[in-house]
C-alpha cells in the first residue's frame, strides 16, 4: 500500500470515514485532495496531512460545482490515480407513500448521481493512461432492505450496481472500481446517539462492537492501492460480520 507519487481524491473528507481514509493514504506517501462542504474542517485536515494535501469546499449535489472542483484538483495536483466517492446522505425516515418525490430525488442525487457524474468525468483520462482506481461508499443497505428509508436503500443498492457496471467497462483499460460497505462505524452520527442505543447497535454485531473509522479507512486505502490490483467489481463489507449473519 504505497501511494508515493499518486494523487488521490476523497469526497466527504471533512470527518469520519473520508478523513480516516485520507490520513491512511497520506501516511503512505499519497498526495490527497480533500472535498466536502465544511471548509474549516478541510483546511484543518489538510494542514494536519501536510505537504501535498489540498482541499476544495464543494457540495456534490451541485453537479457544476463538483465538476469544477474535480477540474481544479486535476490542474493543481495532476492526473487522478484514485477517486474515493464517499460523500453521502441518509435522507429522512418516512413510509414510502409519505416520503415525497423531491426528498427522494435529493437523496439519489447525492448518493448515486453525484458519484456517476464524477466517474463519467474522470474515467476517460484514466482509460487513456491505462490505470486508475475508483471506489464508492455503499452501505449495509446496499445488500439488505430497511423499512421507512426508501430513498437511502434504493440509492445504496444502486451505487453498488454502478460500481459493478463501471468495473466491467473499465477493466480492459486497466481501471478498477469497487464498493466498500461500512457496517456500524463510530462516526459523528453514532457519537450523537444515547449510550443505550449504542449498546443495542453493538449487540447486533457478531464481533460485539462497532467499528472505527480508521478500520474502514484502512480497507478503503487498500482498495485504492496497487495492493488490490486484481480486485475489481467487488463489494467489501467492513461490518464485524453483520452481512454474514442470517436475517429473519
Amino acid at each position: 500500500m504505497d501511494f508515493t507519487g499518486k494523487h488521490i481524491i476523497v469526497t466527504g473528507a471533512s470527518s469520519g470515514i473520508g478523513a480516516a481514509t485520507a490520513r491512511a493514504i497520506a501516511a503512505r506517501g499519497g498526495a490527497v485532495t480533500l472535498m466536502a462542504r465544511r471548509a474549516e474542517r478541510l483546511e484543518a485536515l489538510a494542514a494536519e496531512l501536510g505537504e501535498g494535501a489540498r482541499w476544495f469546499a464543494v457540495d456534490v449535489s451541485d453537479g457544476a460545482a463538483q465538476a469544477a472542483a474535480l477540474d481544479a484538483a486535476m490542474e493543481a495536483g495532476g492526473p487522478i490515480d484514485g477517486l474515493f466517492l464517499n460523500a453521502g446522505t441518509g435522507g429522512s425516515f418516512a413510509a414510502v407513500e409519505d416520503y415525497g418525490e423531491d426528498a427522494f430525488a435529493q437523496v439519489l442525487n447525492v448518493n448515486l448521481t453525484a458519484p456517476y457524474r464524477a466517474i463519467a468525468q474522470v474515467l476517460p483520462a484514466m482509460k487513456a493512461r491505462g490505470r486508475g482506481a475508483l471506489l464508492v461508499t455503499g452501505s449495509l443497505a446496499s445488500e439488505r432492505g430497511m423499512a421507512n428509508n426508501v430513498a437511502y436503500v434504493a440509492s445504496k443498492h444502486a451505487v453498488l450496481g454502478l460500481a459493478r457496471a463501471v468495473a466491467l467497462e473499465a477493466a480492459p483499460h486497466g481501471v478498477r472500481c469497487n464498493c466498500v460497505v461500512p457496517g456500524f462505524i463510530d462516526t459523528e452520527m453514532f457519537a450523537a446517539l444515547p449510550p443505550d442505543a449504542l449498546e443495542q447497535i453493538a449487540a447486533r454485531v457478531p464481533q460485539g462492537r462497532t467499528g472505527s473509522a480508521d478500520e474502514l479507512g484502512a480497507v478503503a486505502a487498500f482498495l485504492l492501492s496497487d495492493a488490490a490490483s486484481h480486485v475489481t467489481g467487488q463489494s467489501l463489507a467492513v461490518d464485524g460480520g453483520v452481512l454474514g449473519t442470517l436475517s429473519v
